[in-house]
């Protein structure tokens, strides 16, 4: 009988060191998600500072870059879809 409440505590403080390893590792992996998050966020600021800066210093009248800093499209003249009557054989 004695073996059978021997076996059980040894279970049982095996079950509680496991809960508390897996309970360090979650909350490392909090803190590092938290830190990731951090990290962003001072990012996210210091690109909203830059993004603010230039738009202080684009007031002047001149016009900004278009968004995402792609040329202009230039239109180029296509040839007509129709041919021309005068072209066209037998016509």
């Amino acid at each position: 009988m004695a073996d059978n409440s021997e076996e059980a505590r040894a279970r049982a403080e095996a079950r509680f060191n496991r809960q508390q390893q897996r309970s360090r590792r979650d909350d490392d992996r909090k803190a590092g998600i938290a830190a990731q998050a951090r990290a962003v966020d001072k990012k996210t600021a210091r690109l909203k500072e830059l993004r603010l800066a230039k738009a202080a210093v684009d007031e002047d009248g001149k016009p900004a870059e278009p968004d995402g800093g792609h040329a202009p499209e230039v239109k180029r003249k296509l040839p007509p879809l129709v041919a021309d009557p005068d072209e066209v054989k037998g016509g």
